[in-house]
C-alpha cells in the first residue's frame, strides 16, 4: 500500500490509465469483431480504412503491440480481399 502522497497519487493515476486503456482495447476488439461480421455483406474499402486507422493508432500508442496491430491489419486485408474476389 502506498504511504506517501506521491505514491498514492501515482497509484490513482495508474488505476485511471489502466481503466482507460482497458476500455479502449475492448472498443477496438468490438470494432474488429463487427468488421469481420459484416465482411460478407458488401464491405467497402472505406470501412476497412477506418478500422485499419484505429488499429494502427492503437499500435502506435502502445495500446496493443505494434507487431500485433500489423498482423491484425494484414489478416483483415486478406479476408477483405477474399470476400471481394469471391
Amino acid at each position: 500500500m502506498a504511504n506517501s502522497n506521491q505514491a498514492k497519487k501515482r497509484a490513482r493515476q495508474g488505476d485511471a490509465r489502466r481503466d482507460h486503456a482497458s476500455s479502449q482495447r475492448s472498443a477496438l476488439r468490438t470494432e474488429i469483431r463487427k468488421f469481420r461480421a459484416n465482411l460478407s455483406s458488401s464491405t467497402e474499402r472505406s470501412e476497412f480504412s477506418v478500422v485499419q486507422g484505429h488499429i494502427a493508432r492503437a499500435g502506435k500508442k502502445n495500446l496493443i503491440p505494434k507487431q500485433r496491430a500489423n498482423r491484425i491489419i494484414k489478416r483483415l486485408a486478406a479476408a477483405l480481399k477474399r470476400t471481394v474476389t469471391a
